[in-house]
This record gives structure tokens, C-alpha cells and sequence, in this order.
């Protein structure tokens, strides 16, 4: 019985603290105009990505964010734009490359930046906006 509830306590702290982890995770979602402009209009952190599938250095970024998401405290949102399906956004944006990252607090551009792929670096930049 004493190691029934040692285990049950175990998996009740393990499991509250993998909800705890995920409440406050690195998400990343396909990009739309409208969870652009909500996230903005909340003031919370967000970033673009701008992404081809046909881009190693994309693919690369990708593996990079993947590790990212299991990382505490990185509370922030990232909106994958298709680099080939939205010329508008790019020149509205003034987005000449794909892996181009532009990171918001709000509606308030904190950082830019192309053609990283290191997850220290994407760290560093995505930080910028919390």
C-alpha cells in the first residue's frame, strides 16, 4: 500500500509538472492573418518564420525549434508563413529571404534575423520578445 501511494504521489507531481512545462512552451502553428493580428492585440510574444520546404536552411531551423519546445520558459508562439504562397506579407514585411524570422512583443518588432540554425541562436532571438 505505502508504495501504491509513494507511486501515485510520483505521477501526480511528474504529471503537474509536465502541465506546468506545457502551459508555458514554445508552440508553433501554420500562419494566419488572424492569429497574427490576436496574439498582437493581446501583447504576447510571436514570431513569423518565414519557411520554404524546398529551403535546407528551413529544414534545418526546424530540427533547431523542435529541441526548443521542450524548453521551459521560451512562452512564446511562432507562426510558420509559407515563403512561396504569401508575396503580399513578405513585401509588406520587407522579407527578401526565406529563414527570415521577425520576432513581436505585441505589435512591436523586437528582432530580425536570416539563416540561423543553431538552437542557441534561435534562443538568443526568440528571447527578445518575452
Amino acid at each position: 500500500m505505502k508504495l501504491l501511494k509513494t507511486l501515485t504521489r510520483r505521477l501526480t507531481l511528474g504529471g503537474g509538472l509536465l502541465l506546468a512545462s506545457l502551459a508555458q512552451a514554445l508552440t508553433i502553428a501554420p500562419y494566419s492573418a488572424d492569429a497574427l493580428a490576436k496574439a498582437q492585440a493581446a501583447g504576447q510574444p510571436v514570431a513569423l518564420h518565414f519557411h520554404a520546404s524546398w529551403c535546407p536552411t528551413c529544414r534545418a531551423q526546424d530540427k533547431a525549434l523542435q529541441t526548443l519546445q521542450a524548453e521551459p520558459g521560451l512562452d512564446l508562439q511562432i507562426l510558420t508563413v509559407d515563403y512561396d504562397k504569401e508575396p503580399a506579407l513578405k513585401r509588406q514585411l520587407k522579407v527578401q529571404t526565406q529563414s527570415t524570422f521577425i520576432v513581436y512583443k505585441g505589435a512591436s518588432e523586437k528582432a530580425r534575423d536570416a539563416g540561423h540554425t543553431g538552437a542557441d541562436e534561435l534562443r538568443a532571438l526568440l528571447k527578445k520578445a518575452l
